[in-house]
């Protein structure tokens, strides 16, 4: 993204790898989504930079309906919360 790292509401910075999760709107609904990191990124088409993630979601999710597709999504960074660390799971 830049020289300083991109961070959320708590300090905790957002990285790829990262556990994040964040709002996503259903219908007329609002719910939370979990998602792992991909890449950062800025649009600054605006006149101002804005952050965003590539975020790859792990299917997890508030709601009584299931996600559809779990296919890599870009969303801004303003609502993200860090919850984890996906790297040294497994071992």
């Amino acid at each position: 993204m830049g020289k300083v790292e991109l961070t959320d509401f708590t300090g905790a910075v957002i990285a790829p790898g990262k556990l994040v999760a964040y709002p996503t709107r259903r219908g007329n609904r609002v719910r939370n989504t979990e998602a792992v990191v991909v890449e950062t990124m800025s649009d600054k088409s605006s006149g101002r930079v804005v952050p965003k993630l590539k975020v790859a979601p792990t299917g997890r999710e508030s709601g009584v309906s299931a996600r559809k597709t779990l296919t890599t999504q870009t969303i801004g960074a303003e609502h993200v919360v860090v919850i984890g660390d996906t790297k040294g799971e497994g071992k």
